[in-house]
């Protein structure tokens, strides 16, 4: 019963990038997938994000790049402005789909996940909204979890794919801290100025903000606030406090201020990091994506190691006879590359902290590059 081509069933907890791909690409190989949500509607939280050119390799092995970029905006190169407004230098990404292929994309949440559901539902994946995880048991070979709506499955793979503040990874006695790095992310979705055809980063004097395109007319402005305590602001104060703290940057940020006035979707949240040291798994259950390893967002990078971890757990669990086997086979393959991503993310947001924003530009470089070697 523990065998990866005996019973191929699985629960996954958590409907997000990780989550939904990692059911797709084990349903794509035989199993019986089920996924557990715990939010009770689709609905999808964060404006958007960066599939950089390893999101986009492992997209494509599941036949999902070219529709992300159909409905993303695809795009090649990073460009850094200093302090003064002046062109600091261009980041030309690696094209890993071929020279003729964007090397990166922006995308909104709703669109990218609106596209991950329904792959996996055509490959047959369940998805019940509104149930978590409350207990986990090993059951001889096979895992008994125990959903909060009371029902019971007995599966031969559980699968954490549930976050930063996993749950899972609590019921599979594993444990790891969540560090704060003195900065506070704010994010708000604004219409497309025509120049920005690219990411845009600006380097400020005391804090750095940036401008991501989403689509032809969507992008989202993103500012990382240094050197504050961890706090909660009244919705009436986020545009104001966004507009006062991009006053301090020159050139084309003021337009950028001046969309962001309009804005009605402006979100505010901490930089938080996890790196699991220990196990990533106990018996047949394991955890990805956030739940394991979760960068700072200035690599970019959080969608793309969760977006690999489903592909590759689907591959090893594919090449061993016992899942447990395929599990660790798993850990041991993803563990080095994800933890020097998580330490460069820590690493460039130190420097951020710091104003050596010249120092983080080719540590960033470095990040990309080695993500851009096979997973």
């Amino acid at each position: 019963m523990n065998s990866c081509r005996g019973a191929r069933t699985a629960v996954i907890v958590g409907a997000g990038v990780a989550g939904l791909t990692a059911a797709t690409a084990l349903a794509g190989a035989g199993w019986q997938v089920e996924i557990a949500e715990v939010n009770p509607s689709r609905v999808t939280s964060g404006w958007g994000l960066c599939l950089t050119g390893p999101a986009l390799r492992a997209l494509a092995e599941l036949g999902l790049a070219e529709g992300c970029l159909a409905e993303g905006y695809g795009m090649s190169v990073i460009t850094h402005v200093d302090v003064d407004g002046e062109p600091a230098g261009r980041a030309r990404l690696p094209g890993l789909l071929g020279a003729r292929r964007p090397a990166m994309a922006g995308i909104a949440r709703p669109v990218l996940h609106r596209i991950l559901y329904a792959e996996a539902e055509q490959r047959g994946v369940a998805v019940r909204q509104g149930l978590t995880v409350t207990a986990v048991d090993e059951a001889g070979d096979l895992v008994r979890v125990q959903l909060s709506d009371g029902t019971v499955r007995q599966v031969a793979l559980l699968v954490g794919a549930d976050g930063i503040r996993s749950s899972v990874r609590g019921l599979l006695g594993l444990e790891t801290s969540l560090d704060y790095h003195g900065q506070m992310v704010w994010r708000a979705l604004v219409p497309r100025p025509q120049w920005a055809t690219g990411i845009h980063h600006f380097a400020g004097k005391a804090d750095s903000a940036g401008l991501v395109p989403l689509s032809a007319g969507q992008a989202y402005v993103f500012v990382t606030e240094n050197g504050v305590e961890r706090s909660v602001l009244p919705e009436t104060e986020l545009v104001p406090r966004l507009q006062q703290i991009l006053e301090g940057f020159p050139g084309r940020v003021e337009e950028i201020r001046s969309l962001v006035s309009g804005s009605t979707s402006v979100v505010r949240r901490p930089v938080l990091t996890a790196f699991l040291e220990g196990a990533w798994h106990r018996g047949n259950g394991v955890v990805i994506g956030d739940a394991a390893h979760a960068p700072a967002p200035q690599m970019a990078s959080g969608a793309a190691l969760a977006i690999e971890d489903g592909l590759v757990l689907a591959e090893e669990l594919g090449r061993h006879t016992a899942v447990a086997s395929g599990v660790e086979a798993f850990v041991k393959r993803r563990r080095q590359r994800c933890r020097t991503v998580v330490e460069t993310s820590v690493a460039i947001a130190g420097l951020e902290r710091a104003q050596r924003h010249h120092a983080a530009y080719p540590l960033t470089d470095a990040g990309h590059r080695l993500m851009a070697e096979p997973a």
